[in-house]
């Protein structure tokens, strides 16, 4: 699980969203973390620390001169424990306090006694949030090596809208994987990925297109973005998440892909071609629905798309270029030619007729094919992990 045999201690401050916290600690008992609970007293005002102890299974610590049953009294027991110390909701009086080293409470003391990275999850008023003193204060957070994740947009409990929502937990859960797992392999890169399946128009309502989900691009996007990578992510669909910290840029045709991907390619490090481009288009694109009342039969003429990725093979300025390589048969073979043919430093090749690989599927199995000519290959797994293989071997080489 993700996070088996890690301890990660959160700390809960006195705004409104503290309720939303509960939810927090029980996705990160549910992946595997044993977490530990810090309330400030004005916290345990809004939530009783019952809930955030039955939630973790563990004793929740208020204050820092109580008997506590599992620890020692020392504010250092805890602060030692963390492998992650995530304070959620953060208020500005948390931030200040620590940005000022301020220790006047539990919560406080132990965020200025672990080695352990923080992650502060800001929730606030929005003019709050923006105050400069506020904004100074996280900034100068930022310059000590402290993570905070951005607070959301929209309606807020003072009855107001604006900055200072809670964020998701699936982006607080990113995050926390990112501070924990994350080894900065590309810190200073510029990565750009290519995910999804293009729509080549035949009318206003039909199109060409394939089964690609894009799930396979977006799991590689949010892996660089983990190892530190400027990521942007050139999209064909619209139905995934957009991952956190990542600059989209939504196209629906070959032709709109080729002109995002080129107008990133001569700035990138590396170029990773994930999106299942049609081969063909519509020569011609009905203006008006295409009635099938006017028709016995209806034949559409094919012009042939660009091919993106030779294109960005034949003008390689030192970028690392990926491929891949879905095919039904001789999956090897077309995928040495391909990696050859297209000026390719790595390509990834799997047969999309194995079960568990391929099209749709939250799987892939794949091989890893080099300029060098050797080969990786690797049993099923999640389309996230092999996402990190493929970031991870792309790092390596690009030392």
């Amino acid at each position: 699980m993700m996070f088996e045999n890690k301890h990660i201690v959160v700390g809960i401050s006195g705004g409104i969203a503290a309720f939303k916290a509960a939810g927090l600690v029980s996705q990160l008992r549910q992946k595997g973390a044993e977490v530990h609970c810090i309330m400030t007293a004005n916290a345990a005002k809004l939530v009783t620390p019952i809930t955030f102890g039955e939630l973790s299974g563990n004793d929740v610590t208020v204050d820092m001169f109580a008997n506590i049953s599992k620890w020692d009294v020392e504010h250092i027991a805890l602060a030692k424990l963390a492998d992650l110390f995530v304070v959620a909701p953060a208020t500005a009086d948390i931030i200040g306090k620590v940005a000022n080293g301020i220790a006047d409470d539990m919560l406080s003391t132990t965020i200025m006694a672990t080695k352990a990275k923080v992650l502060f999850v800001p929730s606030m008023n929005t003019n709050m949030y923006e105050n400069p003193i506020v904004q100074a204060n996280m900034e100068k957070l930022r310059s000590f090596g402290y993570e905070f994740v951005e607070p959301e947009s929209g309606h807020l409990a003072c009855n107001t809208s604006g900055k200072g929502r809670f964020p998701a937990l699936t982006t607080i859960m990113d995050c926390a994987e990112k501070c924990i797992y994350g080894r900065e392999l590309l810190k200073g890169k510029k990565i750009i990925v290519s995910a999804g399946g293009t729509q080549e128009k035949i009318d206003p309502v039909r199109f060409i297109s394939n089964r690609s989900s894009g799930r396979q691009g977006y799991a590689i996007a949010k892996a660089a973005w983990m190892e530190g990578a400027d990521v942007t992510l050139v999209s064909c669909t619209t139905a995934l998440p957009t991952p956190y910290g990542v600059k989209m840029v939504y196209v629906q045709d070959a032709r709109e892909l080729e002109k995002a991907m080129n107008a990133e390619y001569d700035s990138c490090d590396a170029a990773i071609m994930a999106a299942a481009v049609s081969d063909y288009r519509p020569t011609v694109q009905a203006d008006q629905k295409i009635k099938k009342e006017d028709f016995d039969s209806l034949h559409i003429d094919l012009t042939q798309n660009p091919d993106i990725l030779y294109g960005l093979g034949q003008k390689k300025r030192g970028q690392f270029l990926v491929g891949f390589a879905a095919e039904t048969q001789d999956v090897i073979e077309h995928g040495k030619s391909k990696l050859k043919r297209k000026n390719l430093d790595m390509l990834v090749a799997n047969d999309v007729a194995m079960p568990g690989a391929g099209f749709n599927g939250t799987t892939n199995i794949a091989s890893l094919l080099y300029k060098d000519g050797h080969m990786e290959q690797y049993p099923k797994m999640s389309k996230d992990e092999l996402g990190h293989i493929i970031i991870e071997k792309m790092a390596e080489l690009m030392k």
